[in-house]
């Protein structure tokens, strides 16, 4: 395990003014960075569409398309939620076409349910309608038995399983950082679900743990994806000041929080002296200090032929996207891109093209993908 990143990525400048025609000479590629959509306010996932088009979740509460030929909608997609609230770090979160889209036209996200006193995260289902204007049968599925105030740690990633369930990713709502450590409540979890919100009959038995629990003790995960090579999950989640952590998932089991963690409170004062105990569930990896690592995504395209199953982290503190080389269920090597530009990012996909996207995390935000240089 290497607690502390190291950026070893070079950008070498050429004569043309503009981002996009900057080579970046790297490990294992090298590459050039394509501006996808500009305008987007904190966009925080993207998925794509069987024609080329492409959905952006804004998290101050649109969804958006990007049609195949690279323009951006003026109007976001009617239909979300009405109780859908955009709060602090909570609105509308990741978006997913379902398994089955090209059948159902089902899309799957996650948001903020409620008020500024009681709210929680919810996740949603709805038709997108032909002409991609409109999601309709919308209806919610799984909500948090926890009713929180402020609005912190919501979690909300999804990833669909091959046994026709899928986790929902969940956050111990930021002040309540002690539920985590009540499987009772949906603080602080990984829930999973059926596809259509029901609870799968295999689900782990956690005793007193509240319906689709399926991992607690976690603070705030807001990565998750299966390694290609092993078929094991992976999470992220975001540590206080430092102890950012990326898991393996195991059912039923109790992965620590706040009872152990490699992280200080913001203030500088120290939550626990305990960075593991047997009962706990380690991680295979942690930062410090902290790069908030936001979405994750293992390379699976074809684009990059030597970064196939390498682990990518959008990271949001750390101004970086970080590949992590991995072998087996292990990380080997990290090497930090896109240091030079300066920005946060939220999320990271791996692209039907084989390019690799990325969305950067602004008021004024891009979604950027990543493509072989010539």
């Amino acid at each position: 395990m290497r607690p502390r990143t190291t950026a070893r990525v070079i950008a070498l400048m050429f004569a043309a003014p503009a981002l996009a025609d900057q080579v970046h000479e790297t490990e294992q590629a090298n590459f050039t960075v394509e501006t996808v959509a500009e305008g987007l306010e904190f966009p925080w996932s993207i998925d794509f569409l069987p024609d080329g088009s492409k959905l952006v979740t804004e998290r101050p509460g649109r969804l958006r398309v990007i049609d195949a030929d690279g323009s951006l909608r003026a109007e976001p997609v009617a239909g979300l939620p009405e109780d859908l609230i955009a709060i602090r770090q909570g609105g509308l979160m990741d978006v997913r076409l379902a398994p089955d889209f090209e059948t159902t036209r089902h899309v799957y996200f996650s948001y903020a349910q409620g008020t500024e006193e009681a709210n929680g995260t919810a996740l949603a289902r709805g038709v997108l309608n032909a002409e991609m204007s409109a999601l309709e049968d919308v209806e919610t599925l799984f909500r948090v038995n926890f009713d929180k105030r402020a609005g912190f740690h919501f979690g909300g990633r999804i990833l669909f399983n091959e046994d026709g369930t899928l986790f929902l990713t969940l956050g111990d709502g930021g002040r309540y950082q002690g539920e985590a450590q009540n499987p009772s409540n949906h603080l602080g979890t990984v829930v999973r679900l059926n596809l259509d919100g029901s609870i799968p009959a295999d689900n782990p038995q956690i005793e007193d743990g509240a319906e689709g629990v399926f991992t607690f003790g976690h603070r705030n995960v807001q990565g998750i994806d299966r390694n290609p090579a092993t078929g094991s999950v992976w999470t992220s989640e975001h540590g206080p000041r430092g102890g950012d952590e990326i898991h393996i998932l195991h059912p039923g089991h109790n992965f620590g929080w706040p009872e152990v963690t490699y992280g200080i409170n913001y203030d500088g004062s120290i939550i626990t002296e305990e960075r593991e105990r047997p009962e706990f569930v380690q991680p295979i990896w942690y930062w410090t200090p902290s790069i908030a690592p936001a979405g994750m995504a293992f390379y699976t395209g074809g684009a990059f032929e030597h970064w196939n199953g390498d682990l990518f982290h959008a990271a949001l503190a750390g101004m970086t996207l970080q590949r992590m080389e991995v072998h087996g269920d292990r990380v080997i090597g990290v090497e930090d891109l896109l240091t030079d530009r300066d920005q946060r990012f939220r999320d990271v996909r791996t692209g039907p093209d084989g390019f690799l996207y990325v969305l950067v995390d602004d008021i004024d935000g891009e979604v950027i993908r990543l493509v072989p240089a010539q």
